[in-house]
């Protein structure tokens, strides 16, 4: 089947491959009725669509030309109307083009505009002026009216206040004019509000100390003081609506300044000019003439006042609560003024005068802690912080802390040098603490006085800077110093006890450093060291010290990010470097406090001082004996001492002469360090003794000497008496179980020295009859083996000796070596 010839070439191409994909066999020509009948429909199908674009199309070709007609229209309407507009504007302005008129038009709008709102000044002025008029126009017929209109002229000059941000500093004539119109109207409000309650209490007979007091009184005097106190009322809420969450200072309520105004005339009676009561040696007169007038008019107004402050609590919602919670802590707010007037007069005259400037912080330390103890003063109960008091006043905001800081030092440095110049600072002072501790010297009990001392005077401030820098620049100063004075001290005997400074110092030089001399110095440095060491452990757990350093670790840890210092003038580093390397160590991911405390760098320098001078004690003590013993070492008389008579002990034999010096001086020592050293030193001392003599009698005496059964005894003998002497000058501070104890080695090594060499009975037989092992017995099963060797030492209840040792000690016996 051939393509038509009217199609084009590749409408041709299309038909034929259409053809040739239908009907490649001739199967397919039986099914060509029904592809022609579909390819019927399918045409039929596209003429209909072909039929509606078509339409489509002229309908939207005709719109379109509605449209375009329409907006042509309209464009020659405007153009009609725009060549209207600008032939009257011109007719108008009387311009020769309409751009001229349009400029000149704008400015007619523009003084239109300024016209509208002078007109709204205008009324605005108005409007406050018959306010004003109307509140004074009233306030002697109904002075309660008179509150109304002023009210409503505050508002006016708060909104006003308000919207100049937005207008942009506009108006500030009118803003200026309105609020001086309306501090004018509140000052004659207050004066003849304040003449009304003046005289009122005036027939109250206020103040003094028989009030009359009437219903018909006290009812007049409600009223005026209620005036008042609504006549402050938008100050107050003011002040709630600017605060922005920090402490504010108290107000002070307009009837309460009233009834104070007598109060301070007769303040400034007494406590200003030539008044033999004004005395600045004497700031506690004025401080005390303030708490007597609390305790003499507090009742009156916890009983008065405090049910009007009530009701206007109630009526003035909870943002002003706080205003009105405590009738005498108004009160107290109301003479504070008077107090800072003063203070303010008093500070120039006293600062040049160290006495008299730290009296006077101290007794306003004073003052303050009473307001707060015994009247419980606290002007803002909503407040994170509790009041500061008047001694922030002074130190911080008028600046003062530096100046009284200094003073302070001063005085303590010089406390501290005249406690060291005292002729007496460096005895031991042995009644100063309990009999079983260690004795310091009165230098450093009077040193730990005065630094308690500091710690009271600085205690009260409020500021934790404040009391940073006092703990650092002066109580441990104070420390640092007395620290470096003993540790010279400790100094000066390692030179003089050198091989040097024996040759300097010669014989009465050393003098001073050999026996109870030598260690009376050593025990002055250990008993202080220790002494103010624990002093200090005391302080740290002391609740003042631990808030102290709760507080330095938040500080740290909020500071350490931002990089500030943690207090005034110091970092963080500063600081620990003088208080406690856990300063710096703290972990701001951690929410447990580091441990450590304030003192840990000074105690740590008191505890290397004491364990120095302590090792320095054992070891010249130890020195000292061993010196002693020499003559004892040189005896060489064991072996022939002859046969003791019968039931003679080893307790029963007398001293060796040549032990006697060694006895004396070990006894004198032992008996001075009794007294100078606690219990736990001492003992510790004299552990360390007892294991020095026992090396040194073993070595020199035991190891180098023949015995015979007596000499044993006599050593025996000897070493009991010793430790004997020991056991009597340590006393109560004894070791458990006595100095036999100590010395285990040489008791056991004694023990064996001292068998019996008379003839033996069998083991079996002394084993049976309970009979004490003897000289030959042991020398056999001792000698025999090692195993042989533990099993006598077994029976002999002896641990402490090997057995090699056991078998150099039995070689000793004469008996033994022969």
């Amino acid at each position: 089947m051939a393509p038509p010839t009217s199609l084009s070439s590749h409408e041709r191409t299309r038909v034929e491959d259409y053809l040739n994909d239908k009907i490649q066999v001739s199967a397919d020509l039986e099914s060509l009725d029904s592809l022609l009948s579909s390819l019927r429909a399918q045409q039929e199908l596209q003429r209909k669509q072909l039929a509606e674009a078509h339409e489509a199309l002229s309908n939207a070709t005709k719109a379109s030309n509605d449209h375009a007609e329409a907006t042509r229209k309209r464009g020659e309407a405007f153009a009609a109307e725009q060549a209207d507009i600008d032939r009257r504007l011109k007719a108008i302005t009387q311009s020769e083009t309409s751009d001229e008129a349009v400029h000149r038009l704008e400015k007619s709008m523009e003084r239109l505009q300024r016209l509208e709102i002078s007109k709204g000044y205008v009324q605005l002025l108005k409007e406050a002026e018959e306010l004003s008029k109307e509140a004074l126009a009233s306030i002697s017929s109904d002075p309660r009216a008179a509150l109304k209109p002023y009210a409503r002229l505050r508002s006016i000059v708060l909104s006003l206040k308000e919207a100049q941000p937005a207008a942009e500093g506009a108006a500030p004539h009118l803003i200026n004019y309105t609020e001086k119109l309306a501090c004018a109207l509140r000052q004659q409000l207050r004066k003849f509000f304040g003449d009304r309650l003046q005289k009122t209490l005036e027939a109250l007979k206020w103040p003094t100390r028989e009030l009359n007091i009437t219903d018909k009184l006290l009812a007049q005097w409600k009223d005026d003081v209620e005036l008042l106190i609504d006549l402050q009322m938008p100050e107050l809420q003011a002040r709630d609506v600017l605060d922005t969450g920090h402490s504010l200072e108290p107000p002070v309520l307009f009837p309460l300044e009233v009834m104070v105004h007598p109060l301070d005339l007769r303040f400034k009676y007494h406590f200003s000019g030539d008044k033999p009561t004004n005395r600045l040696d004497k700031p506690e007169y004025f401080l005390a003439h303030i708490m007597d007038l609390i305790s003499q008019f507090g009742g009156f107004f916890t009983s008065y006042l405090q049910p009007i402050l009530d009701e206007k609590a109630q009526s003035g919602g909870p943002d002003l609560e706080w205003n009105f919670y405590n009738a005498l802590h108004a009160f107290i707010t109301a003479l504070l003024p008077m107090l800072r007037h003063k203070i303010e007069s008093f500070m120039p005259q006293i600062a040049n005068h160290p006495q008299l400037l730290s009296h006077f912080v101290h007794e306003l330390m004073n003052f303050d802690n009473d307001l707060r103890e015994t009247w419980n003063y606290l002007p803002d109960p909503y407040a994170e912080d509790n009041w500061k008091g008047m001694t922030w006043e002074v130190l911080t905001k008028q600046g003062w802390y530096d100046r009284w800081l200094q003073v302070e030092k001063d005085f303590a440095l010089a406390r501290y040098r005249d406690i060291i110049d005292t002729p007496d600072s460096g005895e031991i002072d042995y009644d100063g603490v309990e009999l079983t501790a260690t004795k310091p010297t009165k230098a450093a009990i009077r040193v730990n006085d005065l630094l308690e001392t500091i710690t009271e005077r600085y205690q009260p401030l409020s500021s934790f800077s404040q009391k940073l820098r006092f703990l650092i620049d002066i109580q441990i100063t104070i420390f640092d110093q007395f620290h470096e004075r003993l540790r010279e001290a400790l100094d000066a005997y390692r030179t003089m006890t050198s091989a040097l400074g024996r040759t300097v110092q010669g014989a009465d030089g050393q003098a001073s450093v050999e026996g109870v001399a030598g260690l009376e110095r050593l025990c002055r440095v250990f008993g202080s060291a220790e002494y103010l060491e624990k002093k200090m452990e005391d302080w740290s757990n002391d609740v003042f010290f631990v808030e102290l350093w709760s507080e330095l670790q938040d500080r740290v840890k909020l500071n350490r990010d931002g990089g500030r210092n943690v207090a005034g003038t110091m970092s963080v580093a500063e600081v620990a470097s003088r208080t406690s390397p856990a300063v710096a160590n703290h972990d701001p991911t951690s929410a447990q406090t580091s441990e450590g405390a304030l003192f840990d760098e000074t105690a740590s320098a008191y505890r290397r001082l004491r364990l120095q001078s302590e090792s320095i004690i054992t070891s010249t003590l130890a020195s000292n004996i061993t010196t002693a013993l020499k003559p004892y070492s040189r005896l060489a008389t064991w072996a022939t001492l002859s046969t003791p008579s019968a039931g003679a002990t080893a307790s029963s034999l007398s001293l060796s002469s040549d032990l006697a010096h060694a006895m004396r001086t070990l006894s004198t020592q032992l008996n001075f360090l009794a007294r100078a050293l606690g219990v736990a030193p001492l003992r510790r001392v004299s552990r360390q003794l007892l294991l020095s003599v026992q090396t040194y009698i073993w070595d020199n005496v035991l190891m180098r000497n023949n015995f015979s059964e007596t000499g044993a005894a006599q050593l025996a003998s000897d070493i009991d008496h010793l430790c004997s002497v020991v056991d009597n000058a340590l006393g109560v501070a004894g070791h458990v179980g006595g100095s036999t104890r100590i010395v285990k080695k040489l008791s056991e090594g004694l023990r064996i020295l001292n068998l019996s060499a008379a003839a033996d009975p069998s083991a079996e037989d002394a084993e049976k009859d309970g009979i004490a092992l003897g000289l030959w017995d042991v020398e056999k099963r001792l000698f025999k083996d090692n195993e042989s060797a533990r099993a006598v030492l077994a029976e002999l209840e002896i641990d402490g000796l090997a057995e090699a040792e056991a078998r150099s000690v039995l070689e000793k016996r004469v008996e033994i070596g022969n």
